[in-house]
C-alpha cells in the first residue's frame, strides 16, 4: 500500500476522556460505514488495497484524549477528499463525547521530492569529501560482495548455497538474513519469507539439526512459536531486544550462533548485546571448513538456538495441556480441538493466553465484539471466513491468531496475526 499511495489523509481529533488507540479505529470504521455506499467503505477500500491502515496516536492530559489519524490513500484527488469529510462525521469515540478535524490532506509525491531535495543537499556536502578506498579495502568488498552473490533457492525460499547438502540448517526470518549471514560466512541458512513457516521448512527441520535465529521481537516468536508446531527445533538463538539479524554486526552474530542453546532446555533467549551473551554456551560447536579462523567465518554453521521466555498474552501451549473455561467443562487438548468444537456452531469463540474461553458472539459480529473486547482474546475461533476486515480490527487490538473455518478474499496480513484453517488443523 506505501508503494502506491498518492495521498496521506491528516487528521486530529479531542475526546472528553481516556480512550485507546483500538477505540479511535472502532469509530472510524463503525461512523463512516454506509455513509458514502459500498464503494467507499474504508473495510471495502482497505481489501482493494486503495486505502492503507489507520495509524493513529494519543495522549492523555487532565482526563481528556488528544491525538492524530493518519491514512494513506491510492483513490484520486476527489475520492480522498470525500473520505477525508467523512471522518469529520465521527461524533463519539468509544464512551466519549468527541470531534474529529481534517488538518492536511498531504501529496506524497510532493513529500517524496522534498526528502530527495534534502538528501541531495546532504550528499552534496559530505558524499565526494571520502578518500580513495586501499587496496585492501577494495579486496574486502570483493570478497564480500561475492559472498552475497551465493544466495540461491531451496524449494523457492532465500537460502546458502549449503543448505540442500548440510547436515544442519539456520531458519531465519527473511532474504536479507540470509545475506547477512552470508557475508559473514555462514552458508547453510534459509528464509521462511513471513510469519506462515512453509511446509518445506518444516520438513528441513525435521531431517537436520535445526538452529532457529530470528529477531528480537514479536514477530520472531510468533515464527519460533509455529515452527515448534509444525517443525522440529534443535537450538535457538535470537538477535537483542528490538533488532533484526539483518542489521547484527558479524561479532554478534559469531556469538549468538556459538553460543546456542538446546531447545528443550532453554528458558531465556540468546539475546547477544557487545558480542557476549548471557547464556551457558551449548556442548556443540559450529561445523568449520577453516578451524584456525576464531570467527564463523566461510562455515556451515550448525543449527544454534536459545530458548525464550513465553509471553503472558500468548504462551506456547502443550497440545496435551487443558484447563477450565467459562461455558465449558475443560479446554480442548489443541486449536484443532477448539475449532471442531465451534465448527457449525454459527459463532465466534474468545479466548485468552491460556485458552480459557473470554466470551461467546455470534460469527457475523466478530468485527464489532473484537473492537469493543475487553479484555482482548489472544485467540479467536470462527465459524465462518476470516476476512480482511476482521484480520485489519485484530491487528489494531492485539490479538495472536485467528482460527477460521476458510481464508476469505484478502490482500494484506499483518505480521502480528497468525490465521489457521480449521482443515490445516485437522
Amino acid at each position: 500500500m506505501e508503494d502506491t499511495s498518492k495521498y496521506l489523509i491528516h487528521a486530529e481529533f479531542t475526546a472528553d476522556g481516556v480512550i485507546e488507540r483500538s477505540d479511535v479505529v472502532g469509530a472510524a470504521f463503525g461512523q463512516t460505514e454506509g455513509l458514502l455506499g459500498d464503494d467507499l467503505d474504508i473495510p471495502d477500500l482497505q481489501s482493494s488495497s486503495k486505502l492503507g491502515r489507520i495509524d493513529v496516536s494519543v495522549e492523555h492530559t487532565e482526563g481528556r484524549s488528544t491525538g492524530t489519524i493518519t491514512i494513506a490513500s491510492s483513490m484520486d484527488r476527489v475520492e480522498t477528499a470525500v473520505l477525508a469529510a467523512a471522518l469529520e462525521a465521527v461524533e463519539r469515540i468509544g464512551p466519549c463525547r468527541a470531534s474529529v478535524r481534517v488538518t492536511d490532506i498531504e501529496d506524497v509525491r510532493a513529500a517524496k521530492r522534498r526528502e530527495v531535495k534534502e538528501r541531495a543537499k546532504e550528499l552534496l556536502a559530505t558524499a565526494f569529501d571520502d578518500g580513495v578506498l586501499d587496496s585492501e579495502e577494495i579486496l574486502d568488498e570483493v570478497r564480500e560482495s561475492a559472498k552475497e552473490a551465493d544466495i540461491t533457492e531451496y524449494e523457492e525460499l532465500p537460502a546458502g548455497p549449503h543448505v540442500a547438502s548440510s547436515d544442519a540448517v539456520v531458519v531465519v526470518e527473511g532474504r536479507a538474513d540470509v545475506k547477512r549471514l552470508l557475508r559473514y560466512g555462514v552458508k547453510n541458512a534459509i528464509a521462511v519469507e513471513g510469519t506462515n513457516v512453509p511446509a518445506a521448512v518444516a520438513d528441513l527441520t525435521r531431517e537436520r539439526t535445526t538452529t532457529v535465529f530470528l529477531d528480537g521481537d514479536r514477530g520472531g516468536d510468533l515464527i519460533r512459536r509455529e515452527l515448534e508446531q509444525v517443525g522440529d527445533i534443535d537450538y535457538v538463538a535470537r538477535a537483542p531486544d528490538g533488532e533484526s539479524v539483518e542489521d547484527l554486526p558479524r561479532e554478534q552474530v559469531d556469538a549468538a550462533l556459538r553460543n546456542k542453546t538446546p531447545y528443550a532446555s532453554a528458558d531465556t533467549p540468546t539475546a547477544v548485546t557487545d558480542g557476549s551473551t548471557e547464556t551457558v554456551p551449548a556442548p556443540a560447536e559450529p561445523q568449520t571448513d577453516a578451524p584456525a579462523e576464531p570467527a564463523v567465518g566461510d562455515t556451515d554453521t550448525e543449527a544454534c538456538t536459545a530458548g525464550e521466555e513465553v509471553e503472558a498474552d500468548e504462551p506456547a501451549v502443550s497440545k496435551d495441556a487443558s484447563a477450565t473455561e467459562s461455558g465449558r467443562s475443560a479446554e480442548p487438548a489443541s486449536m484443532a480441538d477448539l475449532a471442531a468444537d465451534v465448527a457449525g456452531s454459527g459463532e465466534a469463540y474468545f479466548f485468552d493466553g491460556e485458552r480459557a474461553e473470554l466470551a461467546a458472539v455470534a460469527a457475523d459480529d466478530v468485527f464489532d465484539a473484537l473492537v469493543d473486547a475487553d479484555p482482548v482474546p489472544a485467540l479467536v475461533v470462527l465459524d465462518g471466513a476470516v476476512t480482511q476486515r476482521v484480520l485489519d480490527v485484530a491487528a489494531q487490538r492485539g490479538v495472536g491468531r485467528i482460527v477460521g473455518t476458510e481464508r476469505g478474499e484478502y490482500v494484506k496480513q499483518p505480521a502480528a496475526v497468525r490465521v489457521h484453517t480449521v482443515s490445516e488443523l485437522e
